[in-house]
């Protein structure tokens, strides 16, 4: 059910805009085929990628109600392997960069500048203006610094959602990532199935809700794309608070929710 991992979203990502292969590194995965196949024909103009901080298959199996109106809405679930170990930079780097963490580099929870190329150098470099909106000091925010594309640090997750309805509203990106991390953020203070963790999950899901709308709003005329993609999965450890890392079902397992539109 889950043969793809996520090194495949690089690839995927800028085989929707069309770029050709060279923008990734040589050794960068394939694009995933389940995916283009739902693309517009000629491909998109406008990408929104909604990136929520360890939101895995238990969490859709938790809150089925949430996940399935993305379904209804017409997005495709798409099941994805993360990459271990599974913590955060380590997954962001795979999933932008197309490579393995022995191929990238970073291989336990740190946050060094990526060296080796991502979308964020390959997109800006085929003219598609690029914007990251991210918690201040997130993964994030930090590994993919130092290409040609505008950052924007908030304090919390509403302050990454009021950027990136500004941006959507000003028109000057072809491609926003947003970061959230409020769910992350409780499930290591606690049980990461308890009512408050819940909550912050449901937020994220309401917050892409939110940002997709206003994209489409924006650019309906226009073939484009939205993609709901978490780093990873979690689970609770021997003490009951939630963790992440291993290489278990728990952790590795999640979807990814893509929206193709053709445009009017």
């Amino acid at each position: 059910m889950f043969p793809t991992d996520i090194t495949s979203v690089a690839r995927t990502i800028l085989e929707l805009f069309g770029l050709p292969e060279g923008g990734l590194e040589a050794g960068a995965v394939p694009a995933d085929k389940r995916v283009l196949a739902c693309a517009p024909k000629g491909g998109i103009k406008k990408l929104l990628i909604y990136a929520p901080d360890a939101i895995g298959r238990l969490m859709v199996e938790k809150l089925p109600a949430e996940f399935l109106r993305l379904e209804l809405a017409g997005f495709l679930k798409v099941p994805l392997r993360s990459v271990f170990p599974s913590k955060t930079p380590v997954c962001f780097a795979s999933m932008f960069s197309g490579l393995t963490p022995e191929g990238h580099g970073i291989r336990r929870y740190e946050k060094p500048v990526l060296t080796h190329k991502t979308i964020f150098d390959a997109l800006p470099e085929h003219g598609v203006r690029t914007a990251i909106a991210a918690v201040k000091d997130s993964s994030i925010d930090l590994i993919f610094r130092g290409r040609g594309v505008d950052y924007f640090s908030e304090p919390d997750d509403r302050g990454v959602t009021v950027r990136a309805l500004e941006l959507i509203k000003t028109g000057a990106h072809d491609c926003i990532m947003a970061y959230h991390q409020e769910y992350d953020d409780l499930l290591h203070a606690g049980d990461p199935w308890n009512s408050a963790a819940l909550e912050a999950a449901k937020r994220h899901v309401l917050a892409f809700k939110a940002l997709t709308g206003a994209f489409d709003k924006k650019w309906s005329g226009l073939p484009r794309g939205a993609a709901f993609a978490p780093d990873h999965g979690a689970h609770a450890g021997p003490d009951g608070r939630g963790t992440h890392g291993d290489n278990i079902p728990d952790d590795m397992e999640i979807f990814h929710y893509w929206g193709l539109r053709p445009g009017k």
